[in-house]
């Protein structure tokens, strides 16, 4: 009996009356319900997480800078790359308004004097070059210019065969698998086993030197590490649900490899390609250096750093400048691509 009355007590001062609730508003259950985070597509969020990486960042913009100023050497080289000027040969650096000794046209003797060497060879008043003079007194900036234009062409060039190539090798590859795919590795490891400077060197022995030929001659077997990578993450994704899916309802081939493989490859292939950028300046610039690369009076790094190593004792400046040009485009594409390779990694933690 007295449970009975507990319990009525309780119900009493538990009563829950009309008045107790209101009406929740629209705009608070919608508050409710937002998302906290902005929707970005894939390509904002890697742009997002790049923007972190401030050396990627700055090295995107020396390459933006570089890259506009190599291919507008024809509008901004204060002179013809190939016009000699006799009697202006091996001019140090000389730059308006600035007395700083390397920077102002003077340069040393044997016993150390600092003489006016644009004076001493009689150059008239006004005249001046921005990095000097070569030995046959061609501008060196504008030679820099024009040369840098050379080998991004080359290089830009090599990696569109090499993202061309590799991309539809290893696609078809790693979908295909079985013996197909047997066969096509063969092939790629007969391909890799001879040395890419021996192919290269037949290659420019055989085809007429040139641009051309170089870019063919990096294009023959530059291809192998992407389809390789391609070939890899096809096997990864082909059994993945989507794919599967996409050929129950009956999709072709061509339309999954473009519309679903590709798409989730995008971001392997852009760093593979970024990664291959730069191989292809250094691969160029070294057959420039050692004499089987672009034939003169065109220019490149690789034949610029040959001309100015042959008066490096006493012309150290006709080496330096391409040589420095040289290291920072493989410097900024090496820092972009490592960028790029954390932007697009989805498991990568902020």
């Amino acid at each position: 009996m007295e449970t009975h009355d507990h319990n009525a007590t309780i119900n009493e001062k538990t009563k829950f009356s009309p008045d107790m609730f209101e009406k929740a508003s629209g705009a608070s259950t919608e508050d409710n319900e937002k998302i906290s985070a902005p929707s970005l597509s894939f390509l904002q969020d890697s742009w997002r997480r790049l923007k972190k990486n401030k050396a990627a960042v700055i090295s995107l913009g020396i390459l933006l800078v570089i890259m506009v100023l190599a291919f507008s050497a024809p509008l901004i080289s204060p002179h013809s790359p190939y016009t000699q000027y006799s009697g202006q040969t091996s001019l140090p650096p000389k730059i308006p308004g600035i007395d700083i000794n390397g920077l102002n046209g003077t340069t040393t003797a044997g016993g150390g004097e600092r003489f006016d060497k644009y004076a001493q060879v009689g150059a008239e008043e006004g005249t001046y070059y921005i990095l000097g003079t070569d030995s046959l007194g061609r501008d060196l900036l504008s030679r820099i210019l024009y040369g840098t234009r050379v080998s991004l062409i080359i290089a830009f060039a090599a990696a569109f065969f090499d993202l061309t190539f590799g991309v539809i090798y290893g696609l078809v590859s790693g979908w295909k698998g079985g013996r197909v795919d047997n066969v096509m590795q063969r092939i790629l490891e007969i391909l890799s086993g001879v040395p890419n400077l021996v192919v290269v060197i037949l290659t420019l022995l055989v085809l007429e030197p040139g641009i051309q030929a170089i870019i063919i001659a990096l294009a023959i077997t530059g291809w192998i590490p992407m389809a390789r990578i391609v070939r890899a993450q096809t096997l990864k994704l082909k059994n993945q649900e989507y794919i599967l899916a996409a050929q129950t309802l009956g999709e072709s081939s061509i339309k999954i490899a473009l519309k679903h493989l590709i798409s989730n490859l995008s971001g392997v292939i852009i760093i593979q390609t970024m990664f291959s950028i730069p191989s292809a300046i250094f691969f160029e610039a070294f057959l420039s250096f050692i004499g089987i690369g672009i034939p003169a009076p065109l220019a490149s790094l690789g034949t610029l750093i040959n001309d100015g190593y042959k008066t490096f004792q006493f012309l150290p400046h006709i080496m330096w400048y391409p040589a420095g040009v040289l290291c920072v485009l493989m410097i900024s594409f090496n820092l972009l691509a490592d960028g790029l390779r954390d932007a697009f990694d989805p498991k990568m933690k902020d």
